[in-house]
């Protein structure tokens, strides 16, 4: 190896080392309430950025915020985000099998009022922290969470964007012409047995007509919560029709960041 080489080598391993050693990528357990509810989120940023940034909030998949909702707020605050994991079904509650996981998504959105509260207090609570900057925040949701952050831009919350993956796109609340705030990125798999091809259709036609901003990226051959590596085990255990795809997974990450990038961007 040439000395020149070595030294290039040299010098990228201690910029890489600087920055990993600049990072302080903490998480805290945090309570909020819509209305009487007790709420415990779950907020994620890097401590050694300075000055307000944007915020993403992640809302979890329907066995309620668990430790892979926390996963996925360290990964955005890795990238300079502070990350919001929310709690939708209240006091933190988590399911352990999926009559459960049902249950509580059903309590939590079943006449939208409920579920509107509780995300609009996380919203609430998020745009008050220091270290956001309340006129740049985001959205993304998984399985349950995807069709929740769906909901909120038919809403018109005040969001910059949401991500879906593998998320629920049917809806008894259309959006109308002009109401939707958000872009919209929707991340499923062309395999998912919980979204049919007509629901996508319906979906697209929907967007278009209220002319949403939106991007509909759907995988071939890939199944449900194709992000979660906990789908084969899950799909194992209580035989549902669930599968992690890494190909995927990595690809719609790669995707979000870049979506993020650019609706952020000042």
């Amino acid at each position: 190896m040439s000395l020149r080489i070595w030294l290039l080598l040299s010098l990228v391993f201690t910029l890489c080392a600087a920055s990993s050693a600049a990072a302080k990528v903490s998480g805290r357990e945090v309570e909020y309430r819509a209305g009487t509810t007790v709420l415990k989120g779950y907020v994620a940023e890097d401590t050694a950025l300075k000055g307000m940034r944007p915020a993403v909030l992640v809302v979890h998949e329907w066995w309620g915020l668990n430790d892979y909702a926390r996963k996925r707020a360290r990964m955005l605050a890795r990238l300079g985000y502070v990350a919001f994991a929310v709690d939708m079904y209240g006091n933190g509650k988590t399911a352990r099998h999926p009559d459960d996981a049902a249950k509580f998504a059903s309590e939590a959105m079943k006449n939208n009022v409920v579920g509107e509260a509780r995300f609009n207090a996380a919203l609430d609570f998020i745009k008050q922290q220091p270290s956001v900057d309340p006129t740049r925040i985001a959205a993304i949701g998984y399985c349950f969470g995807g069709g929740v952050v769906l909901h909120m831009a038919r809403q018109g919350a005040d969001l910059k964007g949401v991500v879906s993956f593998h998320g629920s796109l049917a809806t008894a609340v259309p959006a109308k012409a002009g109401a939707v705030k958000a872009k919209v990125l929707v991340f499923n798999g062309e395999a998912d047995k919980m979204t049919t091809p007509e629901q996508v259709a319906a979906f697209k036609e929907e967007m278009t007509t209220a002319g949403v901003s939106f991007r509909y990226v759907g995988y071939p051959g890939v199944m449900h919560s194709f992000t979660n590596p906990d789908a084969d085990a899950y799909a194992k255990k209580f035989n549902l029709p669930l599968a992690y795809n890494k190909k995927a997974d990595l690809d719609s990450w790669a995707q979000m960041k870049k979506f993020l990038r650019k609706i952020f961007a000042k």
